[in-house]
């Protein structure tokens, strides 16, 4: 398996456990709202009122910032990549003397 495919299958996989975080997220809101309104917990309401447009304002930003993310993370893994060989090549020997 190569390392595109690898890398395919964790973004995958991470992507499957957010969203189904965030739809228990929303299911929470939605439940605490319902039980506020058939209850009149005040309390409850509030939480669902301010969960379920939460939620959705995650959503909206993760999805804008997640290729931003995942490029971030591709510099940041080939710079330390970069520096490991350079180093074990002995590019700081200069600076011991």
């Amino acid at each position: 398996m190569s390392q595109d495919q690898s890398k395919e299958r964790q973004e995958a996989s991470l992507i499957g456990r957010i969203l189904s975080m965030e739809a228990l997220l929303l299911l929470m809101g939605v439940a605490s709202l319902v039980y506020g309104i058939v209850n009149s917990t005040e309390t409850s309401i509030l939480w669902g009122v301010i969960i379920i447009p939460g939620v959705f304002i995650l959503i909206k930003v993760r999805r804008k910032d997640w290729k931003k993310h995942w490029e971030e993370m591709e510099a940041e893994k080939k710079a330390r990549e970069d520096y490991a060989r350079w180093k074990a090549s002995g590019g700081d020997t200069k600076a011991k003397k």
